[in-house]
Order: C-alpha cells, then sequence, then structure tokens
C-alpha cells in the first residue's frame, strides 16, 4: 500500500502558493484494509477515507467509465490493482495530474509541470469531455490563474459543445463553479475563456458581460456579490430574474443584481436630479433600511460606469437615514398619513443637504 499527494496541492507547491490543504490517493489498498488501519470511510459513490490523526481525505485509486450523459453518468472502479497513472488519467487538467511520493518526488506522467511554467490550460485525456461541469472548470482555472486553453483543449470543447452535452448540466453545480470563478482573481478570463471554447452563449445566452468592468472590480477587491450584479448593468429585471431563477442563484446576489436592474437609470441621472427624485432612487433601492446593499449598488454603478459620481446621492442617503421617523410619526395628527410625512421631512432633509 503507497500514498500519494495529488492535484491542487502538488499543483500550488510547483507555483508556489500556500497549500491549505491535501489530497491523498491510496494504492494497493482495499477498503478494508484502510478500516483495518484505522481510516474512517466517508466516501458515498466511490472509496475515501478520513487519516486517523490529519483527517485529511485518502481516496483509493480509481477509473471511471461514462455510461451516460451528465456528471454523474459514470462507473467507478476502485480496486488494489489500479495505478497511479491510471488515477491520474481520469482527472481533468495536466496541471491537476500530478502526484509526489513519500520521498517528495514529483510523478508526472502528462506533462503538468510544463503547462505550469507555460500557462497553459490542456486536457489529460478525451475523457475530459465526458463530464461537462469540466467546461465551466477550465472557465474557473483560467480565471484564478490568467492562464491560456490549448487549441488541442479548444478543439475538444466544441466538439463537446456541440455534442449537447452541456444540456445537461444540473443548475446548482453551474452556479457553484461560476460563483467560484467570479471570485477569482480574473474574473473576466472565464468569459474570454467559454466564449473561446464555444461555451459561453449556450450555457449563459443572456449575458452581455463587460469583462474590463469585471476585472476592474477584481483588482478593486469588490466581492463576488458586486462582480455578479456588474452582469446585470445591461440587462432588464425580468431577463436578470429568469437568469437567477434558471441558475438558482443564492438571495444575496439575487437581490443585488436586481436591485441594479431597477435602480440603474436613476443612479446615472442622478446628478441631475430633485430631492423628491433623489427620495425616490433612495425607496426603490430600500436604501434606509438596507444601507450595506444600498453601498454594494452604488459601488457596482462606479465600477460599471467609469467615471460616475456617486456622491450626490450618498449626501441624500445620509440626509434621509438623519431624519427621526419614529418621531415624525409620533407627531403625525393622522396615522394614515405617516408615511406621507416621513417622505417629506426626509425630502426636506436631502434639499437642505444638497442646498437646493
Amino acid at each position: 500500500m503507497k500514498a500519494y499527494v495529488v492535484g491542487g496541492a502538488v499543483r500550488d507547491e510547483l507555483l508556489g502558493r500556500p497549500v491549505t490543504d491535501r489530497d491523498w490517493v491510496v494504492v494497493g489498498a482495499t477498503p478494508e484494509e484502510m478500516v483495518a488501519a484505522g481510516y474512517r470511510p466517508v466516501g458515498a459513490d466511490f472509496p475515501v477515507f478520513l487519516h486517523p490523526k490529519t483527517h485529511e481525505e485518502y481516496a483509493l485509486a480509481r477509473t471511471e467509465r461514462k455510461h451516460g450523459r451528465g456528471y454523474k453518468g459514470f462507473t467507478v472502479h476502485a480496486a488494489p490493482d489500479v495505478t497511479l497513472e491510471q488515477d491520474l488519467a481520469r482527472r481533468d487538467l495536466t496541471i491537476n495530474a500530478m502526484a509526489r511520493d513519500e520521498t517528495g518526488a514529483l510523478i508526472d506522467p502528462f506533462g503538468g509541470a510544463r503547462d505550469l511554467r507555460d500557462g497553459v490550460l490542456r486536457h489529460v485525456s478525451d475523457a475530459f469531455a465526458e463530464d461537462p461541469v469540466r467546461v465551466l472548470r477550465l472557465g474557473r482555472f483560467a480565471a484564478r490563474f490568467g492562464f491560456r486553453v490549448a487549441e488541442e483543449t479548444v478543439a475538444l470543447v466544441m466538439r463537446l459543445v456541440a455534442a449537447g452535452e452541456l444540456d445537461h448540466l444540473v443548475a446548482e453545480r453551474v452556479w457553484q463553479e461560476f460563483a467560484t470563478g467570479l471570485a477569482e482573481p480574473h474574473p473576466g478570463r472565464m468569459f474570454e475563456t467559454l466564449e473561446v471554447c464555444g461555451a459561453l452563449a449556450p450555457l449563459f445566452p443572456e449575458l452581455r458581460v463587460d469583462r474590463p468592468a469585471l476585472e476592474r472590480a477584481a483588482s478593486e477587491g469588490a466581492p463576488p456579490d458586486v462582480r455578479f450584479a456588474l452582469l446585470a448593468w445591461p440587462l432588464s429585471e425580468d431577463a436578470m430574474r429568469a437568469f437567477c431563477d434558471r441558475l438558482r442563484v443564492p438571495t444575496d446576489p439575487r437581490e443585488l443584481a436586481l436591485a441594479v436592474c431597477r435602480c440603474k437609470d436613476r443612479i446615472v441621472a442622478a446628478g441631475r436630479a430633485s430631492a423628491r427624485e433623489l427620495l425616490e432612487l433612495l425607496k426603490r433601492a430600500d436604501a434606509v433600511r438596507r444601507p450595506e446593499r444600498f453601498e454594494a449598488l452604488l459601488r457596482t454603478a462606479r465600477l460599471a460606469q467609469s467615471g460616475l459620481s456617486t456622491a450626490r446621492i450618498e449626501a441624500a442617503c445620509s440626509a434621509a437615514t438623519g431624519v427621526d421617523a419614529g418621531a415624525v410619526a409620533r407627531s403625525a395628527p393622522d396615522p394614515s398619513r405617516i408615511a406621507e410625512r416621513v417622505d417629506a421631512a426626509r425630502e426636506q432633509a436631502i434639499a437642505a443637504a444638497l442646498g437646493n
């Protein structure tokens, strides 16, 4: 029985990046032998075990055979006679198909170290096309490392797209890879890669991506929700809602993106807006009750429209927030008109703050 560190830990160590956790492949062992050695089984679809002391994952070397469409259409074979090279051969990209043995020696049967040096994303074998999620992973790794895609890998993905394999992707898996790619250092490269491979339109036909704006967002450290909201800037609220429904986007990024669609025109026009119009913008954005989301909304607008100033809107929001709505309500003789009186007080405060 031999254990090897594999995959991302080897890749990141070669790149000089921090290695936070390690995955292991075990060759020459049975599940019974692993349990007898104190490992705790956790794998549902194939034999994976936790080390009794480090709690790192140890998976038995395995091969996979395609028997149906989609990412679940595989038969897994794990046995003592499966070699390390056979296990590495089922992986997606050469940079993820390397291992180190117990002495620290690098095992690199598919040229992953060379591709790391050259900044290339290259598939290990034609089995890449058997799992359509790997197309999204390709875009995600391009966003992480800024690497280009090998010509033969572009051609392979194009064949996969033409065969209709992307039609069988599950929404949750798409969102997981999509959101992770947006959070990477070069999110624009994810969309560039998908476009080059012919996968952008089939996967995300609604989107018209401003890649420079996404790159600005990443360089400024904008959070993932703001990066996602940038995608909403060219879209109508109905189109963005349909996109979020299709991908089952979680609540927070969804709400910010929809707020962008509702408010973008008023934000752009705010430089000439009256106090009443600015108040309507604040109400539409729910700025007083949701100040953090409103701040993210304005940040999205500044990224989407280079040179846009939101200082006037921020001053209006500060003035409106400073109104004591409770005091206004208590002084109202007619309870049915409380909201109207609060709006009037806020509009007056905005006008005073802006010198109107």
